[in-house]
């Protein structure tokens, strides 16, 4: 990103807050506020942006100024101010005008006095916030109920409550020419690959934009590649817990600020079919849940695609599956009727989306109506294709990601159409090419598929078992952790 010019602060007051008050525009914004003052018989000017700044604490720093006498400032002025008179954790110098503007509009409070050479930033702010509730797309029935919110500096405290490690470290850095998002790069110093840590802030520190408007979506893109390919190449959790579990097993966490998300890097296939559920419970019971959610997700992309070509190819099934198939296909192509109800159901969860909670049952019941026993009747759909269509949409909603569970959708689409193209040969070259798609894919170098592709036993039983803690006593390999063992 290009470096701003570097404009010195002077050590006149009228030059200092002439710059500042034409670069902030503070008769244009309303909510840019310049409070001219004078204490100890000495001009300053203070900059703020309403509504960033915590009214009761900059009271109270100017009751202090305010009782300052002029021989109190007389010598050494900006280091008895920064150590004596302005009693704030939060305080440093600044002798850049411009940095000075991008701090101010990040919430920060300016203090520019007349004679000093530097500008004093009190960082005395407050961001509009909801409490840390509990994640509506990652709920637990026991476990704890916090999750992150908009505020960086209330994830990283989240995060710093369960990894009570020294060497966990925040990194800060900020992306956009014009929003100057702010973001953290978090990571265990004496697990995490170095060489790991260095590609992912050399990607971060590369990105070349205005501004990042749609928070850790848009940084995805940048950093992972792949825009076409509908896989995540990151995980996503909004659950501090789960993010503390994958920074002891060598991984980096990428916070927004603005976004209740968090970004695990770098992620496998499987990472996105875990659930925090499964290991709040006992070892077979989780065993036993992830079997389960396997296989929903198997039957949220294969279900459709195999009852179609059952259907289509009826010789394929033994005498004893004779009953699966259509006994009457209705007035519209099997197929068609596929597309249709696909392209409802994801109608009707946008509609679910943007409906009012008191109005989400008639919805439903609207729903219900329509796709279900209407179409029916009147021929354009029938009832296996609405059976097997929901088992895969319940499949859909069980797995844990929702990015995986949208690329899966896509992928059933996918096969489907081959299915329909080319019959049995369709659908073997259709998940030939979804395995190799998957098999050559890399995040942030490391295999997507691992530990399947390349084959690592150890590996491969943690995926499918869900293992007792006491025995998960080394780190994930394809990590490269500087500690192995836990």
């Amino acid at each position: 990103m290009a470096m701003q010019e570097k404009k010195p602060v002077s050590t006149l007051i009228e030059e200092n807050t002439s710059y500042l008050r034409e670069v902030l525009a503070v008769d244009k914004s309303f909510d840019v506020i310049q409070l001219d003052v004078e204490y100890a018989e000495r001009k300053m000017g203070l900059f703020m942006v309403d509504g960033f700044v915590k009214d009761d604490i900059m009271h109270y720093l100017m009751k202090i100024l305010s009782g300052l006498d002029p021989e109190q400032l007389q010598e050494d002025t900006l280091q008895k101010l920064l150590k004596t008179y302005i009693p704030y954790i939060e305080i440093e110098q600044v002798d850049d005008l411009n940095q000075v503007v991008d701090l101010v509009l990040a919430g920060p409070t300016a203090l520019v006095v007349d004679g000093v050479d530097k500008v004093i930033m009190i960082d005395a702010r407050t961001y509009p916030v909801r409490g840390p509730q509990e994640p509506d797309i990652e709920r637990v029935v026991r476990g704890s109920r916090d999750g992150y919110v908009e505020t960086i500096v209330f994830n990283t405290a989240l995060t710093r409550r369960r990894v009570r490690d020294p060497s966990l470290r925040m990194e800060y850095m900020q992306v956009g020419r014009r929003s100057k998002t702010d973001i953290v790069v978090s990571y265990i110093e004496d697990i995490a690959d170095p060489d790991l840590v260095h590609r992912i802030k050399d990607a971060l520190s590369k990105i070349d934009t205005d501004g990042l408007p749609m928070g850790e979506k848009t940084l995805e893109e940048f950093i992972s590649g792949r825009h076409w390919n509908p896989y995540p190449m990151v995980r996503y959790t909004e659950r501090p817990d789960t993010a503390a579990a994958h920074l002891y097993e060598g991984h980096i966490i990428i916070m927004v600020d603005g976004s209740p998300s968090v970004m695990i890097t770098p992620t496998t296939f499987w990472h996105h079919l875990q659930h925090a559920e499964e290991y709040r419970n006992k070892p077979s019971v989780g065993a036993y849940l992830r079997f389960v959610r396997f296989i929903a997700v198997w039957c949220s992309i294969f279900l459709l695609p195999l009852y179609y070509l059952f259907t289509i190819h009826p010789a394929l099934l033994p005498d004893s599956l004779s009953y699966i198939g259509v006994n009457e296909s209705g007035e519209v192509p099997l197929f068609l009727q596929f597309l249709m109800i696909e392209v409802g159901i994801d109608i009707l969860r946008m509609a679910a989306i943007h409906t009012p909670s008191s109005l989400a049952t008639a919805l439903g019941l609207v729903a219900a109506l329509m796709i279900g026993q209407v179409a029916v009747e009147v021929g354009l759909l029938v009832n296996e294709v609405i059976l097997y269509l929901a088992i895969a949409a319940i499949g859909t909603f069980s797995t844990p990601s929702y990015e995986m569970s949208l690329a899966n959708r896509l992928v059933r689409i996918f096969l489907l159409i081959m299915t329909s193209l080319w019959g049995v040969y369709g659908f073997v070259i259709g998940v030939f090419l979804w395995l190799m798609m998957l098999s050559r894919m890399k995040s942030f170098d490391i295999p997507y598929m691992w530990p399947f592709i390349p084959f690592n036993f150890r590996a491969f039983r943690d995926v499918f078992l869900r293992s007792p803690m006491p025995l998960k006593n080394r780190r994930p390999r394809f990590l490269h952790p500087k500690d192995p063992d836990r």
